[in-house]
């Protein structure tokens, strides 16, 4: 069986200001074509189809065209990822019944969407695909608790692992078929970009790569540059088909595309994705600028840093002059006294330790144990609320 993995579309998410709707529909485009072209069966999209809960109009439209076309030619499975509301994503999901299977019920991740191959039938039977969405603790650790009254811890690893407890069972009343879970989370051993949300819950924000343990292939979604996990091609991360920030930039986007043989073991290539515009930055004082010293990159996305001593009138202007797509500029200059560099925040970091720098700055003190734990009980608080919210 042919399979295409992807995910971490985020429809509707801009890039510092730039609207990136255009360049994802053609993406979609791409997609559609490689589907088409490639004899694909069946396609995965591990989460994060959506940037936000409430996703732009022009997103939802982009989505309901991508999965028709998909679904014309391949069996489509989607499972929301922690930007998606899977209430909203998977509405109408009941009605889905042929070619196109949204799995956003965490009470239904052992129940599989049987694919069989209609391209590349190799009779081996069906394949047996298992969506896991986005796993928030809070939200389900009674729900997926083996014993009643007995919720799980409150981490990810520990709800996956239910999850996946549930597939193995499955799988053992159907032997010799063949598997592919699709989940959405951040496996130990992967490598994070700074354009993630945080998913820290206790602490924890990683789920054990052994987890996945019992499967032929585990498409994953989550982090946004491709990789495997692991040894060989068994577990792994599509990642993003565009850039969303700067740490992005020296990422090779790409779909992954799955050959899954009968005896469940897989081939993997990597098709590279549609590139819009390059990330680069530039750093040099104004003159070089405008002597035409980074004229290269006119047509990339820049983040430009201005270097000299003194700040240069107009600054924005004659930068945005050489570089019409600059989409960050600052005043940085190479002489400046050495001092402390406050810690970045991106949407990466942990809020608890943000919270803990800000009482620090406030206080002229760190906070102690009792205050880190107090802390961290308010965000996960806060987190688990807006996950509610965003699921109603």
């Amino acid at each position: 069986m042919r399979i295409l993995h992807t995910g971490d579309w985020h429809l509707g998410r801009t890039l510092l200001g730039a609207d990136l709707l255009g360049h994802q529909a053609a993406f979609l485009d791409h997609l559609v074509d490689v589907v088409r072209e490639r004899a694909v069966d069946l396609v995965v999209v591990a989460g994060d189809v959506y940037d936000r809960a409430i996703p732009p109009v022009e997103a939802v439209r982009m989505l309901s065209s991508a999965l028709e076309r998909l679904a014309a030619t391949a069996t489509v499975v989607v499972t929301p990822g922690n930007h998606d509301s899977a209430a909203r994503l998977g509405f109408g999901a009941g009605v889905m019944k042929d070619r196109v299977r949204i799995v956003a019920e965490p009470a239904r991740i052992g129940d599989p969407v049987l694919v069989t191959a209609t391209h590349t039938d190799d009779g081996a039977g069906p394949v047996a695909v298992y969506g896991i969405p986005y796993l928030q603790p809070d939200m389900v650790r009674h729900a997926l608790a083996a014993v009643p009254d007995e919720p799980l811890p409150r981490s990810h690893h520990a709800v996956v692992g239910a999850a996946m407890d549930r597939v193995r069972a499955d799988l053992a009343t159907r032997p010799g078929t063949r598997s592919v879970v699709v989940a959405h989370a951040f496996v130990g051993g992967a490598e994070p970009s700074d354009s993630e949300q945080d998913i820290r819950v206790g602490g924890v924000d990683r789920v054990a790569e052994s987890v996945f343990d019992g499967v032929d292939y585990v498409a994953l979604g989550h982090l946004h540059g491709p990789q495997r996990v692991g040894a060989g091609d068994r577990i792994r991360y599509a990642g993003s088909p565009l850039a969303f920030s700067f740490g992005e930039r020296n990422q090779r986007k790409s779909t992954t595309l799955v050959d899954l043989a009968a005896d469940g073991s897989v081939t993997v290539e990597l098709l590279p994705a549609p590139v819009p515009r390059r990330l680069v930055d530039v750093r040099g004082t104004i003159a070089a600028i405008e002597s035409g010293a980074f004229d290269e990159h006119t047509d990339a996305w820049v983040r430009v840093a201005v270097t000299d001593t003194v700040h240069p009138e107009r600054l924005y202007a004659r930068v945005k002059d050489r570089f019409p797509h600059a989409l960050a500029v600052t005043h940085e200059p190479a002489d400046a006294p050495e001092r402390s560099a406050a810690r970045a925040v991106t949407a990466t970091s942990d809020p608890v330790e943000v919270a803990a720098d800000f009482v620090a700055y406030a206080t002229g003190g760190a906070p102690d144990p009792v205050e880190l734990e107090i802390l961290r009980d308010a965000v996960e608080t806060a987190t688990a609320a807006l996950a509610e919210q965003g699921g109603r």
